[in-house]
């Protein structure tokens, strides 16, 4: 017999990008192990230079960057060090993007459109990622459009065990936005007991992005404290159109959970004036200290994605985390 053997252990890496640091060491820190040392930085022309201070060979790497503003910029980075990994021989990369950027760009609504959200998945297995880590993606089916494994995370137990702990002993219904939403909030329903779904029959204006109609509310919702539930808030104008609908047929109140906070202008004002009594959010994304306010709650979506870390690199079940459903 030819050749040599040898048993080598696996060594998992975490490497955080600059746009949501905090998320990064604070994931290291559940996992027991500390963020791989980086050097990163522009060039005058605004060109970005990433550059790991540690060998990486023969690594499990875990790539860990929040596609906030300025989106364009932290992608690229992203991109970048995926390149840089698979360059210095690390075994396997997941690209962990706990906010999916251009997810809502996942199909075309009128002719001479992109499929960004496809442009993304393509661009980021080009740079060698091999599997993909994200939370609450905005459609399910981009899951399809990365050729290789994706761990789609839910942020449902996390906000829902936030909303039983408060709101538990109200009579609740659970709302969503649009009628496109509704198997998520037949899932909320189900983690709340069996409390009554509701819907928003909007429709969006195609002549100005960001913007809908909310036509009328769907379901039985007076006297009930209503779970207004959505993947994001980005301007804000469409959950807090929903809100002020959901009041004006009689909801006794409305408490706003979303789990990415992307929170664009005019956000903050909207949620601030809004009839919501409560704004829940996940960490997914940075959120400025100037632009929290008194009905804001952040919770950590860190123990959520340390868990699914751990599970892929152990080659255990990350379906397992929310009872077969993701």
């Amino acid at each position: 017999m030819t050749g040599m053997k040898k048993t080598t252990e696996k060594n998992l890496m975490v490497f955080s990008g600059r746009a949501h640091p905090e998320l990064a060491e604070e994931v290291a820190g559940i996992l027991g192990t500390d963020l791989v040392p980086t050097s990163a930085y522009e060039f005058a022309n605004s060109e970005i230079y990433v550059r790991y201070e540690e060998s990486v060979r023969g690594c499990d790497a875990f790539v860990l960057q929040s596609h906030t503003a300025p989106i364009n910029e932290w992608i690229m980075e992203h991109l970048i060090m995926v390149d840089a990994l698979k360059r210095a021989s690390a075994k396997r990369i997941t690209v962990v993007m706990p906010f999916y950027g251009y997810a809502r760009q996942d199909k075309k609504h009128r002719g001479r459109e992109p499929i960004s959200a496809r442009l993304m998945a393509d661009l980021f297995k080009t740079a060698g990622a091999d599997r993909l880590i994200s939370v609450d993606l905005h459609a399910d089916q981009i899951q399809g459009y990365f050729d290789g494994p994706v761990d789609h995370l839910m942020a449902l137990p996390i906000l829902t065990d936030h909303v039983k702990l408060k709101y538990g002993h109200e009579q609740l219904c659970v709302v969503s936005p649009d009628a496109g939403r509704i198997k998520v909030a037949e899932r909320w329903s189900a983690k709340l007991g069996g409390a009554p779904l509701a819907f928003i029959h909007k429709t969006r204006r195609t002549d100005r992005p960001n913007e809908t109609v909310a036509n009328r509310v769907v379901g039985e919702v007076a006297g009930k404290v209503c779970i207004l539930t959505d993947d994001m808030i980005d301007t804000g104008g469409t959950i807090v159109k929903a809100a002020e609908a959901l009041v004006a047929e009689g909801a006794a109140g409305v408490v706003i959970a979303a789990t990415h906070a992307i929170l664009s202008d005019p956000a903050v004002d909207r949620l601030k004036n809004s009839p919501a009594v409560e704004v829940i959010v996940t960490n997914t994304l940075p959120i400025a200290p100037e632009r929290e306010f008194d009905k804001l709650t952040i919770l950590s979506i860190a123990p959520l994605v340390a868990r699914a870390i751990r599970e892929v690199f152990e080659d255990g079940s990350v379906t397992s985390m929310f009872d077969g459903h993701a």
